[in-house]
């Protein structure tokens, strides 16, 4: 099945879960059935290799996707992109035993994965962990720290997790990522976290104390661990996130399209889409739509294709849909009027949705930062 396939099967979805996005919202619901038909869908298995069973798809995949999706409920959206997010992770440098245990089960809807990076003491600095990995025998390690605001937290199957190695004598900057499956001893999970928006993604705080896993749950090499942020994360991780937030932008300029093309003037008869201000407006946010949905298109185009420049302009689409996704709803917001405010509306939703956009880490000032230190041929990761 190919991508243009895929991508229908992903609009049928968006008409289902649009259903009960708003009760989601409201109540804070994770969107276990909505997961549960892209699971039945096979939709799970989109960046799973083809020789495991998957589609085999990239970066413009899994950003058309999380588009799609977030029109009909952002959360869903997210959830789903952390899947993709944590199971490119386990393909990259997958063994017999991790193709066999996670990535086969992911293609056939039976596993949903995530990642959990982010701590509770170190901001947007999620690439240094400060969670402990210690090698006990060949065959054992052991796992000690505490990660923060995992999505489909409590729910997945699996989490990717970061660590710091705690062996003696061992490279206090050796980092390395690790798999724990939801049935691992010593885990324990905080209450959901209720956000102002996207409320249905189980954002959960995880306690790991004392976990003692098999060494075939190590990922790649020990230390290898700024090579997935860099390589794997960062740009699936980004890429979820600007696909979503992009959907969330589509969403609300439809909702302000329909408004001005259905209302009338009571007095006159007039329909708001003759207005030439409004159609000025109207013109103006579609095009800072477009221009943003470009840029993400042509920086996954480049990823997948392996660019050198494809880091700068996947960390560049983040920051702008950020921007584009507040001022687009914003903008929705006023050109339809006070229909636009109404209690738990739509465009209300979307605004609380596209607002987080600019603190997920990497956070927008930090990925300006990035890029301009790569600009500059100085350091990425310089205090």
């Amino acid at each position: 099945m190919g991508l243009n396939q895929v991508l229908e099967k992903i609009r049928e979805v968006k008409v289902f879960i649009s259903k009960d996005a708003a009760k989601r919202d409201i109540e804070a619901i994770w969107p276990e059935k909505e997961l549960n038909v892209l699971k039945e869908e096979r939709l799970t298995g989109l960046v799973v290799p083809k020789e495991n069973g998957g589609y085999g798809l990239g970066l413009l995949a899994l950003a058309q996707s999380c588009e799609i999706l977030a029109q009909g409920c952002p959360s869903t959206a997210m959830c789903f992109g952390m899947h993709n997010v944590g199971t490119a992770v386990l393909a990259a440098k997958a063994t017999a035993f991790h193709k066999e245990k996670f990535l086969e089960p992911i293609a056939e809807g039976k596993h949903l994965t995530t990642i959990a990076l982010s701590e509770p003491g170190t901001g947007s600095h999620f690439y240094f962990p400060q969670t402990k990995l210690q090698s006990l025998t060949n065959e054992e390690l052991k796992v000690t720290g505490a990660k923060s605001f995992v999505t489909n937290g409590g729910h997945a199957d699996s989490y990717i997790i970061s660590t710091v190695a705690f062996d003696p004598g061992a490279d206090p900057f050796q980092f390395s990522c690790v798999v724990l499956e939801k049935s691992q001893e010593n885990l324990t999970w905080g209450e959901p976290w209720l956000g102002l928006g996207m409320r249905g993604n189980s954002s959960m705080n995880l306690e790991i104390k004392d976990a003692i896993i098999p060494s075939s749950h190590l990922l790649g090499e020990k230390g290898d661990e700024l090579w997935f942020v860099f390589n794997v994360v960062a740009p699936y991780f980004l890429t979820a996130m600007a696909g979503t937030y992009l959907g969330i932008a589509q969403a609300a300029f439809d909702e302000a399209k329909n408004h001005l093309t259905s209302r009338t003037y009571s007095h006159s008869g007039a329909l708001l889409s003759e207005n030439p201000i409004l159609q000025h407006r109207l013109g103006s946010v579609w095009a800072k739509l477009e221009r943003t949905r470009r840029l993400i298109y042509h920086a996954c185009q480049d990823g997948d294709n392996g660019n050198a420049s494809a880091t700068l302009s996947i960390m560049a689409a983040k920051a702008e849909v950020a921007a584009c996704a507040n001022e687009v709803v914003n903008e929705a917001m006023t050109l339809t009027g006070g229909i636009g405010y109404q209690e738990n509306g739509l465009l209300g939703r979307l605004l609380r949705d596209a607002r987080a956009a600019h603190v997920m880490a990497p956070t927008t000032d930090l990925l300006y930062t990035w890029i301009g230190r790569n600009l500059l041929d100085q350091p990425i990761l310089s205090d």
